[in-house]
């Protein structure tokens, strides 16, 4: 069996869609994860880590499995797991998933605040709490949501027919 470190060491169109149905403890919550996007650090334009490393990004340059949390738009806590070997930026966004409640988390901001995510949280080892699911579901994949570049690539990943998953919006392009 593979285990958690092996699966985020890889490549993390690779490690992405391995972490379909993995369970993530957070304090008292545990999640179900649903949907993922990928983003390869400095050899996407759609990563944050795309213009190498800064103090806001620096943990996508980390060891994997570790937990970068970042202010979207001005109000969403969203996360990302880094991935890849350290000095290679590589993360996978948590977009949707099922609470151990039963209840469903739609959107990287939603999940972020379901789990009461901030910026201290930055930094996190999630390795511990990370559970790699046994997958029977089949998984589908398509472009990433509402990124302004590279968001053609196939990267976006959800368990097939999960009525948690993300409709896909394109983004807009600007003037």
């Amino acid at each position: 069996m593979v285990g958690l470190i092996e699966v985020l060491s890889g490549p993390v169109w690779e490690a992405a869609p391995r972490l379909l149905g993995a369970t993530l403890k957070w304090g008292q919550q545990s999640l179900c994860l649903t949907e993922l996007e990928a983003y390869d650090g400095e050899c996407d334009p759609g990563s944050h880590a795309y213009r190498g490393p800064t103090d806001r990004n620096r943990v996508m340059f980390g060891p994997p499995g570790h937990l970068y949390v970042y202010l979207s738009y001005g109000m969403h806590h969203c996360a990302n797991i880094s991935c890849g070997p350290e000095g290679k930026a590589a993360g996978v966004l948590m977009r949707a998933g099922v609470l151990g409640d039963g209840s469903f988390v739609t959107g990287p901001g939603r999940l972020g605040k379901a789990l009461e995510l901030t910026r201290s949280d930055n930094g996190q080892d999630l390795t511990r709490q990370i559970i790699l699911a046994t997958r029977e579901e089949s998984y589908s994949c398509g472009p990433r949501v509402g990124l302004r570049r590279a968001s053609e690539r196939p990267w976006r990943f959800w368990i097939t027919d999960h009525p948690s998953v993300s409709r896909y919006v394109p983004a807009k392009p600007t003037h």
